[in-house]
């Protein structure tokens, strides 16, 4: 680019601009590249002046504020140039503006002028959205308008230091567009807006450098400082920002947490755009959303929806696009994006999918909302409100809440056929529980966030959603369950009001009038949706009355409740302790505890007076439930096929209502119902539904199975309980005949008495093992895995019989043995189970005290042999304690004795070593006696040094003899009177083992010495060796070069000698 300060085209340029020759500079910089003329400083600077005269009437009449308006720009140029009108603005401001482009930036105050002007205009544009005749005229000016958002504004901003003020004010317009629009402006201004000028793309790299410094010291402790850097950032250059952010992201999922609280400093904008970059990412073609393997989502599309949930919480955004976008998705047949979904869902509402929970937890969800709350999620839900209406807020506005759930409901039922071909079966399987988990936790935040009023706008009868929609019927009755219960309450609730009545008995009367009222036309309208022989073997009133109850309706949990209130009284207790809390807030928390307490108790007796009310009505209905027919075997079969087995897989909530309505049905004494065949249809062969359920699936089936085996066990503990529950029950008659009426009491001889159900239990156990060892033995993913979770949710109650446990182990020990180093989920699987298996064999009893076949020697109640074994491990546990403290008094001794045998050994030692120096002594001072003195006088120099030496040597040896022998005589003296010192028979051991350990310490050393002697001259050894060897090779090969070399000399000599003979002849 040439120097504008001495071009004298240029200056020729901003003088016809600072002139008002506008048409002619147009010309001359319209003759170079794009912004190449506007790029100095001072000429545009001139054309912001005269931009400034251009729009200075429709500012004042449309945007200029009544309160500080400002000095008035002085207007120089005609008024053909003016800016009257919006109309106006494609003709006289568009191509300046257009010339200007990102240099616009050198005029904030023109900037913010023409913002206030489009603002005003986009007003307008949003009121009259519906108005097709006005933006059918307007059309050009808006065209105009987003062209010079597009081609100058967005530049612009990228250009300018920290516009925050400008950020906010773009915000103002953009929130009046239609969220498409939108994105389209910033997908135009972060992919290609940075290439039009050189110094756009010098801002953009700066962008990406300084993001890149902040993100590499971002801790949580410098949250505060990265998040204020971050955000000066995100003010003008927000594309370039977040797409580095999210890079990291994918990688490093640790970061979500510190990223997300230091994105507080951003604008609207800023807000809005990072969504955009979210959604960019997620449809990004060139990357895997499954890893190598095939069968599992990919770590950085999970660290992406997990962001996306957390920013969505903590932060004011709209959502639509977001929303849109993952229904678009799913419109197209593809549900992984519905991860996103899930996630913002679980983050703003505090609902979790459908995932596994505990059966506290699942007792807990059976409550009233209050219970739900304190003790049916995993997380806190208490600070959710705002997060959870805004989600509320956009679903309504966008009517998007109904187009979700029909959406998700289809595409479940579509991922085996048409995304799961040619996948493997594990990740359709996933697929399929993602979508219906979604479904799941969606549905529930519809229904608690949404109020009667909105929830019937959005909901259409079931009829519609089955006819119109093709909405599966167990999707329909979800949907719509809650709806039918708002609506009897509400009316039972304004009867009861309005009429003032208090007795219980008119109040249940009232309940099922209301409750006849609203569901009687629908089970007039679901006769529809089966065949006419499925209402042959049951009533379409059992049918509705099945699908649209829930556990609140037929079970209080009362253990829950008193669970959940004795915590809270611990925790008031807890605070009374707490001297850190000063008396206000002690105060105030006590308050909060004890309404807590008062509102779960009122909850509790709200729900216990509903469940009696549902009763009534259901003792009511129940004759006609199951028609009079010859067999009661279809029967059972259309109520297990079109009831209890789409329903009990649907959630685990669901489950534990279908193992309780089966009772239920038992309790109320159906007539025509065999509770003994139903309970026989469904433990005889569960090797075929095992086989097609999802994991989640069969998680869910497992607890029904669980909820049916623990009546049936509960049975067969004690004889007293099955007389009273199963005695005289038209579900237990053995001989059906059909000249019997309904009403006519079985005879006793027709009832399956105690012994033949035992029998009967324990060939449905037998059954249920041939099942799962089918299955286990099978070879197929899909039935390992099924029959390893089935067999997890069941372990309370099976096995019971110690042969059956024992086939089970051996099985899952062959599973576990052959999928080690195969399929790793498989291998975790089979261990677990095993373990688990492992400790309940304590629980298990012999064949023969399960039942027995001789009618002579009765077999005892499990219930008996359960407390008999619980007995015989008290003893046991008895006995062990005493054991225990046998040997450990036994061992006590032993240390004693060995104590005692350790100060004696010491004694002699030290004994036998004083004797040894004696003698030592002794033998020195024979061999030192003094020497008769030589005659020096006859002795030459050197021997008499030598004598001298040997006389001084003499001398010192003696005075160290001495020494010695005054130590041994205090030694023996302190021994003959140990009361003259003081502790002295306590220091004496001490000293002798001291003395013992300094002379273990000092051969130890020495053997030390030894053997790093040695080690050292074997290590001398082997190298000499090594060295010589070494030495001889080389000498060998020398000697080989030499003999080749002298060889060659010779060769070369004799061709030399040739050569010159035959010269000379």
């Amino acid at each position: 680019m040439m120097a504008q300060e001495t071009n004298q085209k240029f200056g020729l340029a901003r003088a016809l601009v600072v002139l008002g020759n506008w048409e002619t500079a147009q010309e001359i910089i319209e003759r170079y590249p794009q912004f190449c003329a506007v790029s100095d400083p001072s000429m545009a600077k001139a054309i912001t002046k005269r931009c400034h005269q251009i729009i200075e009437p429709l500012f004042r009449k449309v945007a200029a504020k009544k309160i500080g308006t400002g000095k008035p720009v002085e207007v120089k140029i005609d008024e053909k140039s003016q800016v009257k009108e919006f109309s106006d603005i494609e003709t006289n401001l568009m191509p300046i503006v257009n010339t200007l482009g990102p240099m616009l930036s050198v005029d904030p105050l023109l900037f913010t002028k023409i913002l206030r002007i489009t603002k005003s205009f986009f007003r307008t544009y949003k009121s009259e959205a519906e108005n097709a005749d006005w933006r059918s005229e307007n059309r050009s000016t808006i065209a105009s308008l987003l062209c010079i958002i597009e081609e100058v504004l967005l530049p612009s901003l990228t250009m300018m230091d920290c516009p925050v003020v400008q950020s906010e004010e773009l915000w103002q317009i953009f929130k009046n567009m239609d969220y498409e629009l939108r994105y389209r402006l910033y997908g135009h201004w972060k992919n290609q807006s940075c290439t039009f000028h050189p110094k756009l793309i010098v801002a953009h790299a700066k962008s990406v450098d300084r993001t890149k410094y902040v993100l590499k010291r971002l801790t949580k402790d410098t949250v505060k400082q990265s998040g204020r850097q971050l955000g000066k950032i995100s003010h003008a250059n927000p594309g370039a920002l977040f797409d580095t952010i999210l890079v990291q992201i994918q990688r490093y999922d640790n970061l979500i947490g510190p990223v997300v609280d230091t994105l507080k400093y951003l604008t609207s904008v800023s807000y809005d755009v990072l969504i955009y970059c979210v959604i960019e990412a997620l449809a990004n073609p060139e990357k895997e959303t499954m890893k190598t393997d095939g069968t599992t989502i990919s770590d950085w599309l999970q660290s992406l929806a997990n962001f996306c949930g957390t920013v969505c919480k903590k932060y004011s955004i709209d959502l639509i696009g977001l929303i849109q976008y993952v229904a678009n998705k799913l419109q197209t047949g593809s549900s992984l994006d519905l991860l996103l979904l899930k996630e913002v869902v679980q983050k703003m509402s505090g609902i979790e999918a459908n995932v596994e929970v505990t059966d506290d937890q699942l007792n807990a969800l059976s409550g009233g909302e209050i219970l739900k709350t304190e003790g049916g999620y995993f997380g806190q839900i208490r600070n959710v409100k705002k997060p959870s209406l805004r989600l509320r807020e956009v679903l309504i506005e966008h009517k998007l809440a109904l187009p979700l759930c029909l959406l998700m409901s289809t595409h479940r039922a579509h991922i085996v056929f048409e995304e799961g071909v040619g996948k493997h079966l594990k990740l359709v399987g996933k697929l399929t529980d993602q979508c219906h988990d979604t479904l799941y936790q969606f549905g529930g935040f519809l229904s608690a966030n949404l109020n009667m009023e909105e929830y019937m706008k959005q909901v259409p009868p079931i009829e519609e959603l089955i006819e119109k929609y093709g909405t599966p019927w167990d999707v329909a009755f979800f949907i719509s369950r809650q709806m039918y219960n708002h609506q009897i309450q509400d009316q039972y609730q304004i009867k009861v009001t309005d009429q003032k009545i208090n007795d219980q008995e008119v109040k249940s009367e009232m309940f099922i009038d209301c409750a006849d009222h609203i569901l009687l036309p629908i089970a007039k309208t679901v006769e529809s949706m089966h065949k006419d022989n499925v209402w042959l073997d049951i009533s379409s009133n059992l049918y509705t009355a099945f699908w649209t109850m829930t556990m609140y309706d037929i079970e209080t949990p009362t253990e829950s409740y008193a669970k959940e209130v004795k915590k809270l009284k611990g925790q008031i207790k807890q605070l009374d302790d707490n001297l850190e809390l000063n008396s206000t807030k002690r105060k105030r928390e006590k308050e909060r505890l004890t309404t807590l307490i008062e509102k779960l108790n009122a909850e509790k007796q709200k729900q216990d007076e509903h469940q009696q009310m549902v009763f009534g009505r259901l003792q009511r209905q129940c004759e006609n439930w199951f028609p009079a027919r010859n067999t009661k075997n279809d029967a059972i079969t259309t109520f297990l096929r079109i009831c209890l087995f789409p329903r009990c897989i649907f959630s685990a909530l669901d489950a534990q209502y279908c193992a309780r309505m089966v009772q239920l049905i038992h309790e109320l004494r159906v007539p025509n119902f065999s509770t003994l065949l139903c309970y026989d249809r469904v433990f005889t062969d569960i090797s075929y539904i095992a086989a097609s359920l999802t994991e989640n699936e069969a998680s869910r089936f497992g607890r029904f199975l669980c909820g049916m085996l623990s009546t049936i066990m509960r049975w067969h503990s004690d004889p007293e309980y099955y007389e009273k529950e199963c005695g005289d029950f038209p579900g237990f008659i053995t001989v059906v005949r059909t000249h019997n009426k309904a009403n006519e009491p079985s005879s006793r001889a027709n009832q399956l008495d105690y012994e033949n159900f035992r029998h009967v239990c324990h060939k449905w156990q037998y059954k249920l093992t041939k099942a799962l060892v089918l299955c286990l033995e099978s070879g197929e993913y899909v039935q390992i895995r099924n029959a390893l979770m089935i067999l997890t949710k069941i372990l309370p109650f099976f096995p019971m019989v110690t042969t059956l446990g024992a086939a089970l182990e051996k099985r899952v020990e062959k599973v576990r043995n052959e999928e080690k180093d195969k399929r790793q989920d498989l291998y975790a699987l089979a261990m677990g189970y095993a373990g688990q298996l492992k400790g309940r064999k304590s629980a298990m009893v012999q064949e023969n005290e399960f039942h027995t076949k001789d009618k002579t020697q009765k077999a005892p109640a499990m219930k008996e042999i359960q407390e008999r074994k619980r007995r015989e491990a008290a003893k046991k546990r008895e006995e062990g304690k005493t054991l225990s403290m046998d040997v450990e008094d036994a061992k006590k001794e032993e240390r004693k004795a060995e104590s005692r045998s350790r100060s004696k050994t010491a004694e002699r030692s030290r004994a036998r070593e004083k004797s040894e120096k004696k003698e030592k002594t002794a033998e020195k001072e024979k061999e030192k006696e003094p020497e008769p003195p030589k005659d020096t006088s006859k002795m030459t120099m050197q021997e008499r040094m030598a004598e001298k030496r040997r006389q001084r040597e003499l001398g010192m040896a003696k005075k160290e003899a001495a020494e010695e022998s005054k130590d041994d005589d205090s030694d023996k003296r302190k021994r003959a009177n140990p009361s003259s010192e003081p502790g002295s028979q306590e220091k004496l051991p001490k000293r002798a083992k001291k003395d013992d350990k300094d002379k273990k310490d000092e051969e130890k050393k020495k053997e030390d010495k030894k053997a790093q002697l040695s080690e050292a001259l074997e290590k001398e050894k082997k190298e000499k060796e090594a060295r010589s060897k070494e030495k001889s090779k080389r000498d060998e090969e020398r000697s080989k070069s030499k003999s080749k070399s002298r060889a060659r000399s010779r060769d070369r000599s004799e061709s030399h000698s040739r050569s010159e003979r035959k010269s000379r002849r």
